[in-house]
């Protein structure tokens, strides 16, 4: 056992500790017993016996205390039972299976959210991936199509790296947001989890895709999926980025225009929530709610193993009393 094992050392039994208080009664004892066995004799002066030599057993006589308060110390110490303890974790997580859809149509480009509503929907998208920490998680991107960007996982540093590459013009433009619900009902489809989970960031009105915003909702329903709805974009109108014909581009006023009853129908009917994230605050509340609506349970249970070290402390105390009492009965045997 190393000197760093001791410096974690604790005792079963630390009670016995008080017992190391008879060290200094067995010295006391010692040095009054050793001049109480002195023989006394009177004489006028000490000068003549200042040249006498003093026998070397005499000299090491106290050896014999030191060993057995050796002995005394090392048995105390035993009897309080020092011992360290590893201590391990089990983690047993009921993880939650959630796919997140965004909308990366052109609107989405708008800035009444900073630095715009595409930006900062992926930022508080990879914030809310760092909560979800025993959770699978997926995305799926849609604007007149979809396509999965990431397949649900639990690698979350390949899903933020993702994350981080979506950007508007990758797909075909238009909002589909039926398109973009069934997709992340077909992630989610297979899934064993106990809770499945669907995120549906839009800005926009449906206007294009293969399957209606109605049918996907069929099909999440039939799945037991949950969705929660966010609406992006500020009441009235929002500043959108136009493309002019010299090729620059000009932020121009645009009316925005939310399906929010297709959104609350959605939501409502799968057992999920409607939220409305007009600036980019709203937005990292939206995500912060749904992380506490979506409660992931995992339960840790802690084993402790405990080493013993009494052992060796036995073995010394042993050691020194037939050390003690060896030289007592021999070396030392002669004198009083």
């Amino acid at each position: 056992m190393d000197f760093s094992t001791w410096k974690n050392i604790e005792f079963a039994y630390p009670v016995f500790l008080w017992l190391l208080l008879l060290v200094p009664v067995l010295i006391y004892w010692y040095f009054a017993r050793r001049k109480g066995r002195q023989s006394v004799m009177l004489v006028s002066s000490l000068e003549g016996l200042k040249g006498l030599p003093v026998s070397w057993k005499v000299r090491f006589r106290p050896l014999l205390l030191v060993l057995r308060l050796l002995a005394v110390i090392a048995l105390v110490v035993a009897l309080a039972r020092p011992q360290t303890s590893n201590t391990s974790e089990s983690i047993d997580s009921e993880g939650i299976d959630i796919v997140m859809a965004i909308d990366i149509s052109g609107s989405m480009l708008a800035e009444d959210l900073q630095p715009n509503r595409m930006e900062a929907a992926k930022k508080v998208a990879m914030d809310f991936v760092d909560k979800r920490i025993s959770d699978r998680i997926g995305l799926v991107v849609f604007s007149g199509e979809s396509f999965t960007q990431c397949p649900i996982t639990t690698d979350h540093a390949v899903l933020k790296n993702q994350i981080m590459q979506v950007k508007s013009g990758m797909l075909q433009d238009g909002t589909a947001i039926g398109m973009g619900l069934a997709t992340s009902v077909d992630r989610l489809r297979n899934s064993h989890a106990k809770s499945k989970v669907i995120i549906l960031l839009t800005d926009g009105v449906n206007n294009t895709g293969l399957i209606d915003p109605l049918t996907a909702l069929d099909i999440a329903k039939a799945f037991k999926i949950r969705v929660y709805t966010i609406g992006v974009g500020t009441i009235g109108k929002a500043p959108f980025p136009m493309p002019m014909a010299d090729g620059s581009v000009q932020m121009v006023m645009q009316d925005v225009q939310i399906d929010e009853p297709l959104m609350k129908k959605v939501s409502k009917e799968t057992g999920g929530k409607y939220f409305r994230a007009t600036n980019t605050s709203d937005l990292k509340n939206i995500y912060n709610e749904i992380d506490q609506l979506e409660k992931t349970k995992v339960e840790i249970t802690s084993y402790k193993r405990f080493a013993e070290h009494f052992f060796l402390l036995a073995m010394i105390a042993l050691g020194c009393i037939l050390l003690e009492v060896v030289l007592r009965y021999s070396l030392f045997k002669s004198l009083p």
